[in-house]
């Protein structure tokens, strides 16, 4: 999902990131909200299309993440070769098949590590209220439980970063396309949903686990 240079791109364009809100279309926010189901815990499935400007080819991996309210996200891919991101409040580390931290990035170095994870965290979840803070949001209602809705960075920072954000979605987020400013595409496609009111042993520790560099 974001390898060493994308995360030091990233955190290059949020460094300069504002904390003014946002206007939003706030009728159809509201309802959105309304129709997202809140949860502790978010386990899935996930397949990314990744397609890059000046490639015919796109690339695909698949996996499994988590979402953990308070805590972060714990993306693991399985395919095409396995490695793992933890995202926490504090800090971003991925690790390689054999437990090795290929990345390790600290709010307290890297201050805008924060940010970016605040925002990839919301993108998952549903978080609207972080969203509409930092993107203009406009959407539209799809029968009784559907949505979706186009996000449009207002900020020097993530303007560098992204064109634009789309999410749709039910009861929870479904898909998360992300259209980069260089001209890539990411879709992600979630699946499998299964929200819980705790985390188990193992998920506890894969956060405490995360190194601090």
């Amino acid at each position: 999902m974001l390898n060493r240079r994308r995360a030091l791109q990233l955190l290059g364009g949020l460094a300069v990131l504002g904390a003014a809100p946002v206007a939003a279309a706030r009728d159809v926010i509201t309802e959105v909200q309304a129709r997202l189901v809140e949860t502790v815990v978010l386990r899935g499935q996930f397949e990314q299309t990744r397609t890059l400007k000046g490639f015919r080819r796109p690339l695909v991996s698949r996996g499994e993440f988590l979402v953990a309210k308070g805590r972060g996200v714990v993306w693991q891919t399985r395919q095409p070769f396995e490695s793992t991101l933890v995202l926490t409040r504090e800090r971003l580390v991925v690790r390689e098949a054999d437990g090795s931290s290929a990345t390790r990035l600290d709010a307290r170095t890297e201050p805008a590590v924060r940010t970016m994870n605040e925002v990839m965290f919301a993108l998952m979840a549903g978080d609207l209220p972080v969203l509409t803070r930092r993107f203009r949001a406009e959407g539209e209602l799809l029968g009784k439980e559907g949505w979706r809705l186009v996000l449009t960075p207002v900020e020097p920072g993530l303007a560098a970063q992204f064109s634009r954000l789309g999410l749709d979605g039910d009861r929870h987020v479904r898909t998360v396309r992300i259209e980069e400013a260089s001209g890539d595409v990411s879709v992600i496609r979630l699946s499998d949903l299964q929200p819980a009111a705790v985390l188990t042993r193992d998920e506890e520790d894969r956060f405490e686990s995360a190194p601090r560099p």
